[in-house]
């Protein structure tokens, strides 16, 4: 089979740093207490009917867990994982390969299912519905339909659109799992947790600070982790202290919000060349020389839940606050 399309383990895309922090069930997962929750007894309830668990659909901002929280549902679960991703599945074929792959009970992980081709999606619906698959064989007149059984599994799909996904195949998710940016606090034990398992101490104070710049998101904050302890080694410190994360952060120019030079660019762009907006995703992205879809799924959702960015129906605007962060004198809107 090809490894481009499936792998027997989610972390085949995931660097080992990555790796090696990463919860391996749910005592061990920090945040999201609603979801993961509601996730603990829909699991529970499986396993007292000897049953699959029903399709899961794991929905948010990017860099949350969704990909953890899938390893960790298969864990709980007792079966294996295999991962894919909507991308990776160009044809039917490729998901008829990957669905006749699973054992009884096997967990599916696809990410970005929102890009899964109408062909191949329309071939996913019996797979969920009935576990069995259509397919095709031969050619013109001489083409036959043939139906394959499935054993029973679990697909979970996650996306950061949920949105884009067609009302037949979110429908077919038994179970809807939003998930949302994470709290200070939270984030903090995440920087803690991270570090020990790193083997670098953070002191209280200094994992606070990451946890702020980290834009509610555990990706962020694994990432400034690993970025601060390299200049607190190479200072020859002990432990990451405030005043060392603080150091670090100002060199890596992220901002008290967690603001990038992406974010700042943006933003600058939106306030200087369109007078803060209404502008375009296109037009700001052309600007900037970044992919409008970047701008979309990556940086303008933290941008949005800051109060930072709206969208209108005549494109992006700047909000009075951005001024306030940016020390910029508010200018008359026409």
């Amino acid at each position: 089979m090809d490894e481009r399309v499936v792998s027997q383990s989610a972390y085949a895309e995931d660097d080992a740093a990555e790796n090696s922090i990463r919860p391996l069930d749910f005592s061990q997962y920090i945040g999201q207490k609603k979801v993961k929750d509601n996730l603990e007894v829909f699991i529970e309830a499986a396993k007292m009917r000897e049953e699959s668990l029903d399709h899961v659909l794991l929905y948010g901002p990017p860099g949350l867990g969704k990909t953890t929280l899938a390893m960790i549902i298969a864990q709980e679960m007792g079966v294996q994982i295999r991962t894919t991703s909507g991308p990776a599945i160009e044809k039917p074929g490729d998901l008829a390969a990957v669905l006749t792959a699973l054992e009884p009970g096997d967990v599916l992980f696809i990410d970005e299912i929102h890009r899964l081709p109408r062909s191949v999606e329309e071939v996913l619906y019996p797979a969920m519905e009935d576990f069995c698959i259509d397919i095709i064989i031969g050619k013109e007149s001489t083409a036959r339909s043939v139906r394959l059984d499935l054993p029973p599994f679990t697909l979970i799909g996650a996306t950061t659109r949920a949105g884009m996904l067609s009302s037949p195949l979110r429908d077919r998710f038994g179970v809807h799992s939003r998930l949302e940016y994470y709290n200070e606090q939270d984030l903090s034990r995440i920087v803690t947790r991270s570090g020990d398992m790193m083997g670098v101490a953070v002191e209280e104070q200094a994992a606070l600070e990451m946890a702020r710049r980290s834009r509610g998101t555990p990706r962020v904050a694994n990432r400034l982790l690993r970025r601060v302890r390299d200049f607190a080694q190479v200072k020859g410190a002990d432990a990451i202290s405030l005043e060392e994360a603080d150091s670090a952060l100002e060199n890596l120019q992220v901002d008290r919000l967690g603001l990038d030079d992406i974010d700042h660019q943006l933003l600058h762009t939106i306030i200087a060349k369109f007078r803060g907006g209404p502008v375009g995703v296109e037009a700001v992205a052309a600007s900037i020389g970044e992919e409008a879809s970047t701008l979309e799924d990556v940086y303008e959702p933290y941008l949005m839940q800051i109060g930072f960015l709206v969208r209108t129906p005549r494109g992006r605007m700047v909000t009075n606050l951005v001024y306030e962060h940016l020390q910029l004198e508010v200018p008359g809107r026409e």
